[in-house]
């Protein structure tokens, strides 16, 4: 329950951080403090709260918004997974995304060559 409470809260955080409406109230909210800066005398109190509230936020969206990411590339590869599983794709692509990045590298180098093979092939087809 938890999780799954979670993650609603965190889809509507992530999609109202993502509207311009929000970047225009972040931007409003700099230019008031900016403002009120003089009232405050420019003093010690008056950095700290934004220099406060910044970090607050740029620390609860960090984790948030790799959340976010984490539940989408998953989902992805969840989809691209079953989309290689009913193709002609090769199912041993599936899962790769648990290796080293020098072993997705390797597939990747791997894949690049047989499709330059493909079309160096394809190429001979059409002119012969």
């Amino acid at each position: 329950m938890y999780e799954k409470v979670f993650t609603k809260i965190a889809n509507k955080v992530a999609y109202a951080a993502g509207l311009p409406l929000t970047f225009a109230a972040c931007c409003l909210v700099v230019v008031v403090w900016a403002v009120s800066g003089p009232l405050f005398g420019f003093s010690d109190t008056w950095q700290l709260v934004i220099n406060t509230g910044t970090t607050i936020v740029t620390f609860l969206m960090v984790f948030l918004i790799q959340n976010t990411q984490n539940r989408d590339g998953a989902a992805i590869q969840a989809k691209l997974d079953e989309l290689i599983r009913v193709s002609s794709g090769h199912n041993h692509f599936i899962g790769i995304e648990h290796l080293t990045e020098s072993e997705v590298e390797e597939i990747r180098r791997k894949c690049e060559e047989a499709a330059k093979r493909h079309d160096a092939k394809a190429k001979v087809r059409a002119k012969g």
